[in-house]
């Protein structure tokens, strides 16, 4: 694939549907490599790179959380700012049943199954905010305010330093 050729994806339907503009860049996926890597092959601050989760409550409903790459969730005050008993990582093989994509390539556009999303609430103060494409080794560049006006994401307040 040529560097200036992006894979069309069901994310990238999802955003051209909705008429909306943003950036795209490829870069050598590392298995396990995370953030970490997707920031240092491209250059940019782990930070502005958000990573998607599927998520799943007590009744085993999915969920979608956004997240900074440097950081992770604490499931136990996301539970608790959403009133759920328990709320746990989906294992890969359900987190891909529910979302549609490989772990690794989960983009919050053009998920499989409905799902409620949150993101963290910085994240919308970003000025670009770098997600997953849709396919591992690919990330698109958006207007953070796009998760609010086309995803109806909803801020939540449960970051905790990477350990």
């Amino acid at each position: 694939m040529a560097r200036d050729e992006f894979p069309v994806t069901p994310a990238t339907r999802f955003l051209k549907a909705n008429g909306m503009v943003w950036e795209s860049r490829m870069f050598d996926y590392e298995d396990h490599g995370g953030t970490r890597a997707s920031s240092a092959a491209l250059g940019l601050d782990e930070h502005t790179i958000a990573k998607t989760l599927i998520m799943e409550d007590d009744r085993r409903s999915p969920l979608c959380i956004l997240m900074h790459g440097d950081m992770e969730v604490s499931a136990r005050e996301l539970g608790r700012q959403l009133g759920l008993r328990n709320v746990s990582m989906c294992p890969p093989d359900a987190a891909q049943k529910h979302s549609g994509y490989l772990v690794g390539g989960t983009s919050p556009f053009g998920l499989r199954k409905a799902m409620p999303i949150y993101a963290e609430a910085t994240l919308f103060e970003l000025p670009t905010l770098w997600l997953n494409g849709g396919k591992r080794g690919f990330l698109v560049g958006i207007d953070p305010a796009i998760l609010r006006t086309l995803l109806n994401a909803q801020p939540v307040t449960v970051a905790r330093p990477r350990g």
